[in-house]
């Protein structure tokens, strides 16, 4: 055991300012202010009762609450509820929280009354916050201050367009109570390495986005991956495989472009379907696990957004056999779709 008193629980309250940052030149117009906003958070400790909570050093886990109060009218404010864990590094003095949750947008995108709003095409967003806090404070048993930096991101998807999305670089300066308690021990043990052999995975995911063109409505889209993959150790997996995509608003954003005369190079007869092919790593917790994989369209009949793309999200295992998965598709700061998936690992 790593010490005799723990805390059984802790809460947070943050203030944070922050600049939103250009990352598309659509959106100058809306990069006009300095957003300030809350953070609540509940974290519960771990003191690893199970393999994953050693291998990363006893992390938290927990739910936030964070408002954003953007200073803009046009922009509106939003209001999100997140997961997090909070993982620690050089004697847990830095702690990196990473969190996923869904947000309202109080004033998104609407033709007649809000047009100039294009970083939010829905009051529903999918959103994501990254922070590194250190400089420990004690103030008084049991509150302590702590200070950081972080990345705030909402983004609907492309689900409804339009959809430029918003990110913000924040400062934070945090007050926290610890509730300590007697009953709980840090366990240390010691575990063999872990070995797999390589792994064939097939996965189906779908869902819905609409064209950057306002107007042409929500289209159905498919994928069908097949990959390996090989486990190096009980955190670490890498990944190689192929994806077919099917997306229905490519079929109706070049049938638009071509009868409008938009883009004279169409002939409104090309393949609305891609190909691409990925490298990728998988971090395990559990059964729950992160995704990340960089593609290349190796069949490429219409262009859009560029040969390659990127694909992060969550993976949840139900099944010695089958999973589950949530993953963003995007190229570079552009968002393609939110994909569900369900897939086999043989």
């Amino acid at each position: 055991m790593a010490q005799s008193v723990l805390p059984s629980f802790w809460i947070e309250g943050q203030y944070y300012y922050g600049t939103l940052l250009r990352h598309n030149k659509d959106i100058a117009h809306l990069v006009r202010t300095h957003p300030t906003g809350l953070v609540l958070a509940y974290n519960k400790p771990t003191y690893g009762k199970k393999r994953w909570q050693q291998e990363y050093g006893y992390p938290d886990y927990g739910v936030s609450l964070v408002t954003q109060f953007s200073g803009n009218e046009v922009l509106g404010d939003t209001y999100g509820l997140y997961g997090h864990f909070n993982f620690y590094f050089f004697r847990r003095n830095l702690r990196m929280r990473i969190g996923q949750g869904v947000a309202y947008a109080t004033n998104p995108f609407d033709l007649e009354t809000n047009f100039k709003n294009n970083a939010y095409g829905s009051h529903l967003l999918s959103t994501t916050y990254l922070q590194l806090s250190t400089a420990r404070f004690r103030l008084w048993n049991p509150w302590e201050l702590q200070v950081g930096v972080g990345l705030l991101h909402y983004s609907n998807g492309n689900f409804k367009a339009p959809n430029s999305s918003m990110n913000s670089l924040i400062f934070h300066a945090a007050l926290g109570y610890h509730k300590e308690s007697n009953a709980e021990q840090r366990m240390d043990s010691v575990y063999e390495p872990y070995k797999e052999p390589i792994h064939m995975n097939v996965v189906l995911r779908g869902g819905s986005n609409q064209s950057d063109y306002v107007g042409l409505g929500s289209h159905p889209f498919w994928v069908v991956s097949a990959f390996a993959d090989k486990r190096l150790s009980y955190k670490s997996s890498l990944q190689a495989g192929a994806d077919l995509f099917v997306a229905y608003f490519l079929k109706e954003e070049i049938r638009y472009l071509h009868r409008s005369g938009l883009d004279p190079t169409l002939s409104g007869q090309e393949d609305y379907k891609r190909v691409g092919v990925f490298v990728g790593h998988e971090l395990h917790f559990n059964a729950l696990s992160v995704l990340s994989q960089f593609g290349y369209y190796v069949y490429y009949p219409y262009d859009f957004e560029g040969r390659t793309y990127i694909r992060a999200g969550l993976k949840y295992r139900f099944h010695p056999k089958w999973f589950g998965a949530i993953t963003l598709k995007s190229h570079g700061a552009k968002v393609e779709g939110v994909e569900f998936g369900i897939g086999v690992r043989m």
